[in-house]
């Protein structure tokens, strides 16, 4: 199969033809291709509800629950064998590793160096992370990337426009702030924050949180003079499933490098090497797109998060570098007979779980303010990146995300969001000012769910509202478009905003 065609006569910009070799794809017919066409151009019509539009992740919609655990359903079409697969693939994303040697050998081998015992300490009920709230919290669900440039030769040369980055060498690619007993953390992660207030049209003041991050407590020295640090915050996990079943090239088709129809939107793809299928492919998790799957993202986590090894990252020392020799030579859990610390096996399971988390069902839909506030979001130019709905690939064997009207918003691409946002920290093919837009899927119920309300890649913003007012960049004139609405419209926009 082919992987990149030549190179764009445009901006160098490659036209690429990645394919979807994690997926066993029935192809669209044309007269599939054509009705999905249309079912996806977004509405003009305000008056009422689109068809299908409260359920945003189709036939996978689950009812939207009252309580905390609205996020932690498994899919809505699910069949009996597969929720029991659903429910393993839980109680290991759940689990909490200990340290090894342990009398439990299916949980030791947890660090030696780590940022949580569980994926769910992070998730917490599959939600968004936050940052500290206060001196006596932890940061238990945020955390910092860190990275050094590299040169030319260490770029990917099958990749056009990848940034060539290293890990740093005594941190590795990612902070840890917890240790097993007897070793030494590598950082406690440092934040302040500068107030900056934005007034509104209307005369209301809103302050917006600017933060400094710091890597304080250095356990292994100083980091490299050139490292660049880049604050992470758990992103919500539901749907992820079906933004993996998109097909690349409905994602493709909404890149503009170039900016050819004049928007000021120049979406990009986020190309990164598979290290399962050891081809490119696009990018479409974490918040800059850095992985290609669900599987490859777990992985990541297993190994950068908790130092647990697998087939994908089977160092037993997890992200300990060859700097840090203590915790080179420290006992691992792996080469039992698992082999490694999560098998083949339960890497699948919990990549399981984590595909079929879904998306609760929309909430007012119907209603007047709701609908005065969608007409405001698209006639603004919001669905310029948050892209409303997608057609999933017909599947042959992921019935729950095979064929389904889905409705994230966002198109799974990178936009520049200016200096007010940018990390200055590259991933792949992603710039320092670049970040994938966001699914907006359960947005509203991010208090219900996770207790607070702080957004954006590092949680700064505190309210949807403040999450806006952060948008530069490509997104400034829709920012500045909110700052000049009048009160009752930027109302109805927060409301329709909330009932996603």
């Amino acid at each position: 199969m082919a992987v990149v065609l030549g190179t764009s006569a445009i901006s160098g910009e490659r036209p690429w033809d990645l394919g979807d070799p994690h997926l066993n794809v029935v192809p669209r017919t044309p007269q599939e291709a054509a009705r999905i066409a249309d079912v996806t151009t977004p509405t003009h019509d305000f008056s009422k509800a689109q068809r299908f539009e409260d359920k945003p992740a189709g036939a996978a919609t689950v009812r939207a629950r009252k309580d905390a655990d609205a996020f932690s359903q498994p899919s809505g079409n699910i069949s009996f064998e597969d929720e029991l697969t659903f429910k393993v693939g839980n109680g290991l994303f759940r689990k909490l590793w200990v340290s090894a040697p342990s009398s439990t050998l299916a949980s030791d081998g947890l660090g030696p160096l780590f940022n949580a015992r569980s994926c769910q300490r992070c998730h917490l009920k599959d939600g968004r992370g936050h940052p500290p709230e206060n001196t006596a919290d932890n940061a238990i669900s945020i955390f910092l990337r860190v990275s050094i440039p590299g040169t030319p030769d260490d770029a990917m040369a099958d990749i056009n426009g990848y940034f060539a980055t290293l890990p740093d060498p005594t941190y590795g690619t990612q902070l840890q702030d917890f240790a097993v007993q007897g070793y030494k953390a590598e950082y406690s992660l440092g934040i302040s924050y500068q107030e900056q207030p934005v007034e509104l049209a209307d005369g209301t003041i809103v302050s917006l949180r600017a933060p400094t991050y710091t890597a304080d407590n250095l356990g292994y020295g100083p980091l490299h003079p050139d490292a660049m640090l880049s604050p992470r915050v758990a992103p919500q996990m539901i749907g992820l499933g079906l933004l993996e079943a998109i097909p690349a090239q409905d994602i493709l088709a909404g890149a503009d490098p170039d900016d050819l129809d004049g928007d000021g939107i120049s979406g990009r793809p986020n190309v990164v090497m598979s290290g399962v299928y050891q081809q490119p492919m696009l990018g479409r998790f974490g918040l800059k797109a850095g992985a290609p799957t669900v599987l490859e993202q777990s992985a990541a986590a297993f190994a950068g998060d908790i130092g647990i090894s697998s087939p994908l990252h089977p160092s037993g020392a997890g992200e300990c570098t060859v700097a840090q020799t203590d915790c080179q030579a420290a006992i691992h859990g792996d080469g039992d007979d698992r082999i490694y610390e999560v098998d083949a096996e339960g890497l699948d399971l919990v990549a399981f779980y984590s595909r079929n988390l879904g998306v609760p069902a929309r909430r007012g839909a119907d209603d007047p303010q709701v609908l005065q506030g969608k007409k405001l979001f698209y006639e603004t130019g919001c669905t310029s990146c948050h892209t409303p709905s997608f057609v999933t690939h017909r599947l042959q064997d992921q019935p729950e995300q095979s064929f389904q009207l889905i409705w994230p918003f966002t198109d799974m691409l990178l936009h520049d969001m200016g200096p007010g946002l940018a990390d200055n920290r590259p991933e792949a093919r992603a710039s320092g000012s670049e970040w994938r837009t966001a699914p907006l899927w359960g947005i509203g119920l991010t208090q219900q769910v996770s207790g607070h309300t702080y957004f954006l890649h590092d949680g700064r913003a505190r309210s949807i509202l403040e999450a806006v007012l952060w948008h530069g960049g490509e997104a400034q004139t829709q920012r500045d478009a909110v700052i000049e609405m009048p009160t009752k419209d930027r109302v109805a926009l927060i409301t329709y905003l909330e009932s996603l």
